[in-house]
């Protein structure tokens, strides 16, 4: 089974990974609570499962610590659960921009400094971007580039069940 956590920050690019890997065939999953996370894996990992391909959206707007998710992740790890960590990211500026044309708050800017939340988000996903597998900095992606980028990470990888994104 291939399976891949996709991380990163708010307005990364996450929701456009998992669209992507939906349609080359990834069971997605986004915003599961942290606290099924370990369920979810168990249940996916069982003998005879019908499903070889499975995408987790996880980030900081559910309301919970992010660090319980990183905990987590590190005790499936331990284990003997095999997953890869995707991790999105993109420049300050490029989210900054992204945040201003479509005139959503960042979810960790209380005071509604878009700034703000993103330096907050940056220091909770710190851990999790230094252990992820893969990290796609989109600033300046378009969709076709993030679908070549993924297609290249998640087909280059020898040691990983083969698939092949068409």
């Amino acid at each position: 089974m291939r399976f891949v956590v996709v991380t990163g920050m708010s307005g990364g690019g996450k929701r456009t990974a998992l669209k992507l890997l939906e349609d080359a065939g990834f069971y997605c999953v986004d915003n599961l609570p942290v606290s099924l996370v370990e369920k979810f894996v168990e249940l996916i990992a069982m003998p005879g499962s019908e499903i070889s391909k499975v995408a987790l959206g996880l980030d900081v707007r559910a309301d919970q610590n992010f660090m319980d998710a990183t905990r987590i992740l590190e005790q499936l790890k331990e284990k003997g659960y095999k997953f890869e960590i995707l991790f999105m990211d993109s420049d300050d500026a490029a989210l900054i921009k992204r945040y201003k044309e479509t005139r959503r708050v960042h979810p960790l800017a209380a005071d509604g400094r878009v700034e703000d939340g993103i330096h907050k988000e940056r220091k909770i996903l710190e851990t999790i971007r230094k252990n992820s597998d893969y990290v796609i900095d989109t600033s300046n992606m378009k969709t076709a580039q993030l679908w070549a980028e993924i297609k290249h990470l998640l087909t280059s990888d020898e040691t990983s069940d083969t698939f092949i994104i068409n």
